[in-house]
């Protein structure tokens, strides 16, 4: 299929390798900043995007810009109607606006906090022993999430999902804490806390404590390949089902409506 790229950095280019290597054409890098992306286009401009998009002839769209510029690009590309799948984090808390905007345009849309298949092996391990451990009062649980300098958001998209299945799980945990606490924390708080340092790609770790013993499950990425590969298998997938009538236009998906893993 004909693949644009909207967001032309490290990931970018390393989609852009797998997307060729797996017979797709690349017919657009799209970026503000990119010496070699084949359109600059400044963050917030519209009309701009659409135009490249559309002079592109492409068939699907991978956005992985930045926290600050995805909605701008999200409601620009939408209502073009072609699957697009969303790979930039930082914007969970607009899930209701833009699958209402899917809704009203027409458009179709998926996203993941992450695309590799480890870490989506991982949610479904951290949910079930969630599950089991949630029987027995004496654990208590937490998160932490280390990646490098560079990353703009904290915690982690990831992070929070997995917050997500461990509170599926465990029904004793209802609010999730992202921040510092100031005073003790209560039973059903989830603490979720991160680190930002150098350049690693990304940890996860579940901590399951009691005073008798720990078990920590943990998820560590060699490269951002993994993540690369299931963004690039997404939007396959996504055209193939929009096409095939599998999904229909006017909602967002995830990753378990792929049916990838």
């Amino acid at each position: 299929m004909k693949i644009a790229f909207v967001g032309y950095g490290k990931m970018g280019h390393m989609m852009e390798e797998i997307a060729r290597a797996r017979g797709n054409e690349v017919v657009a890098t799209i970026d503000p900043f990119a010496p070699d992306a084949s359109h600059k286009v400044a963050s917030g401009d519209k009309a701009g995007l659409v135009n490249a998009i559309k002079e592109s002839g492409a068939e699907g769209i991978i956005e992985f810009s930045h926290p600050t510029a995805v909605m701008g690009n999200i409601e620009a590309l939408l209502p073009l109607k072609l699957p697009l799948v969303v790979g930039t984090t930082g914007w969970n808390d607009k899930k209701e606006y833009v699958s209402q905007l899917a809704k009203d345009c027409g458009g179709i849309i998926m996203t993941s906090a992450n695309f590799s298949v480890g870490v989506n092996l991982f949610y479904r391990i951290v949910e079930e022993a969630a599950k089991y451990v949630s029987q027995f009062p004496e654990y208590d649980d937490a998160i932490w999430e280390m990646h490098h300098n560079q990353k703009a958001d904290s915690p982690s998209g990831t992070a929070l999902e997995i917050a997500r299945r461990v509170m599926n799980g465990d029904k004793r945990k209802t609010v999730m804490v992202t921040n510092e606490f100031k005073e003790r924390p209560q039973p059903n708080e989830l603490h979720v806390s991160s680190t930002r340092c150098g350049s690693v790609p990304g940890t996860h770790s579940v901590f399951f404590d009691s005073k008798a013993d720990t078990i920590e499950l943990t998820h560590t990425a060699r490269s951002r390949e993994g993540f690369a590969s299931g963004a690039v298998r997404s939007v396959e997938r996504l055209k193939e089902y929009a096409d095939n009538g599998t999904l229909k236009h006017g909602n967002l998906y995830s990753m378990d409506d792929l049916n990838l893993f």
